[in-house]
């Protein structure tokens, strides 16, 4: 297999320069348009990177995704999950993170590169309460870049109007078993609608 291994390679193969649009696009704060987009959002992926690797996680909510606290700094609760908590990790040792908010029905997405850092100030995560809990720790971004993404991406995958391609996949306990031997995958998939309901918060 042939690689691109060295700068001038890369620039010799997109010969094409990028457009004043794409190179203007970016701001070092959050414009009004901006946030506008992010408060509309119920969903994002978190990028993070660590001594093991680089981790994306997806987060969501049934309201916006992260909460705006000023032009420079975003809250993202940090919601049960799996426990494993590889961004967490990434985070305390490397506060470099990403972020990819999509909005339902929406071509673009909006990017948005910073630092992070971890607290568990009760303050902070009284602000997520939701059904008597809140998250045990919020996620503090602190925006060092935004900016549009173009929609090509989006469009080509047809993601909000190709309709539902989830017919006949594996469920994640299918996934599961065969991760792991001796593993239920079937019971976990019937089991999981229910337990989902009792532990979303």
């Amino acid at each position: 297999m042939r690689t691109v291994d060295s700068i001038e390679a890369l620039e010799a193969l997109y010969a094409r320069k990028p457009s004043g649009a794409a190179l203007d696009k970016v701001t070092d704060r959050l414009t009004p348009a901006q946030a506008a987009w992010i408060e509309a959002s119920r969903f994002c992926v978190l990028s993070t990177v660590g001594p093991e690797g680089t981790d994306a996680s997806p987060r969501g909510d049934d309201g916006p995704v992260v909460r705006i606290m000023d032009e420079r700094t975003l809250l993202l609760p940090d919601w049960r999950g799996n426990n494993r908590m590889d961004s967490l990790r990434n985070i305390v040792r490397d506060g470099r993170v990403s972020l990819m908010f999509l909005v339902i029905g929406a071509s673009g997405i909006l990017r948005v590169n910073g630092h992070a850092v971890l607290s568990d100030d009760p303050m902070l995560t009284a602000r997520f309460a939701q059904e008597e809990t809140h998250p045990r720790a919020v996620i503090v971004v602190s925006v060092s870049e935004a900016y549009p993404q173009c929609a090509r991406a989006v469009m080509r995958a047809g993601l909000w109007s190709r309709g539902d391609d989830s017919a006949g996949l594996p469920g994640i306990g299918e996934m599961l078993a065969e991760a792991r031997e001796g593993f239920d995958g079937a019971a976990y998939d019937a089991q999981w609608p229910e337990r989902a309901k009792t532990t979303m918060w």
